[in-house]
C-alpha cells in the first residue's frame, strides 16, 4: 500500500514553493524561500573585508550563518546567542550551506571582499538546510549583480547554478522533498545539492533504520534530479522577474 503524502502529493511532487527576491530592502541581496511550511529569509550581505587566511590573495569568500528562531518549532528553542554556543547541527549546516554556494562562484573575480549569506528559519517543517541552499543562491546572484552595478567589480563571478532537495523512504516509498512528518518517519533520509546541468555537489544520506538498496539510491538521485531541475526554474524566474523590475 502506498503511503499518502500531505496534501495528496506524488511521490515525485515538491511542496508549494514560492521565491521573494528582495524581501530585506537593506541586505544587498535576499530572497523569502518557502517550502510548504518551511519559510526561511535569507540574506546576502557585501563585506569589504576576507577572512585573515585570504588577506593579500586578491581572493573573495563566500560564507553562511545558519540559525532558527526561537519559536520557528512547534515548541519554543533557546536562541543560541544566549548559550554563547552553537550546537553541531547549526555548524554542519552553515558549513554545507557555504560550501555548496563557493562551488558556483570564481573567488578571484569577487575580489578581496567576502558575501555573508545568513539564513534565518521563522517557520520549520523539514528541508530547512535544503531550502536555505536554493533561497541562498538566489539572494547572492542578487548581492553580486549589486556589485556589477555598482561598478566594484568588472566580471559576473557566478559559474553555474544550484538549487537542493531532501528525499527519502517513507513505508519502503521514495518521496522528494519530505516535511516534518516525513523525515521523522524516514527509514532513509537525504540530501542533494546539484547544478542546472546535473552534476552534483553534496550527497548526504544516511539509512535510519535498515539498510538501503543502489537501486533505491539511484532512484532518489534520478528523483532529487527532477526537481532541483524544476526548483532552477523557479530560481531564475524570481530572478528574471526582479531584474526586470528594477
Amino acid at each position: 500500500m502506498n503511503y499518502r503524502r500531505s496534501l495528496d502529493r506524488q511521490a515525485d511532487e515538491l511542496r508549494n514553493i514560492t521565491l521573494k527576491v528582495n524581501y530585506n530592502p537593506y541586505a544587498e541581496g535576499s530572497c523569502l524561500v518557502k517550502f510548504g511550511k518551511t519559510h526561511i529569509i535569507c540574506t546576502a550581505s557585501v563585506d569589504e573585508t576576507v577572512p585573515s587566511f585570504l588577506r593579500g590573495h586578491n581572493k573573495g569568500w563566500i560564507t553562511a550563518e545558519y540559525g532558527m528562531i526561537p519559536r520557528s518549532t512547534h515548541t519554543r528553542m533557546r536562541r543560541e546567542a544566549a548559550t554563547r554556543q552553537q550546537n553541531g547541527r547549526t555548524q554542519e549546516i552553515q558549513r554545507l550551506i557555504g560550501r555548496s554556494l563557493r562551488s558556483v562562484i570564481d573567488l578571484a573575480k569577487l575580489g578581496e571582499r567576502q558575501i555573508i549569506i545568513d539564513c534565518d528559519v521563522i517557520q520549520a517543517d523539514g528541508g530547512t538546510r535544503t531550502a536555505a541552499i536554493t533561497g541562498g543562491y538566489v539572494a547572492l546572484v542578487v548581492a553580486v549583480n549589486h556589485l556589477l552595478l555598482q561598478k566594484k567589480i568588472k566580471f559576473n563571478p557566478i559559474t553555474g547554478q544550484i538549487a537542493a532537495v531532501s528525499c527519502g523512504m517513507v513505508n519502503q516509498q521514495i518521496l522528494v522533498d519530505l516535511d516534518y512528518s516525513e523525515d521523522s518517519r524516514a527509514d532513509v533520509d537525504a540530501n542533494f545539492v546539484m547544478t542546472a546541468n546535473n552534476q552534483l555537489i553534496e550527497i548526504q544520506s544516511t539509512a535510519e533504520g535498515a539498510p538501503f538498496t543502489p537501486q533505491q539510491f539511484n532512484e532518489m538521485l534520478n528523483l532529487s534530479s527532477q526537481a532541483i531541475a524544476n526548483l532552477i526554474k523557479l530560481q531564475s524566474n524570481a530572478i528574471q522577474e526582479h531584474h526586470n523590475a528594477s
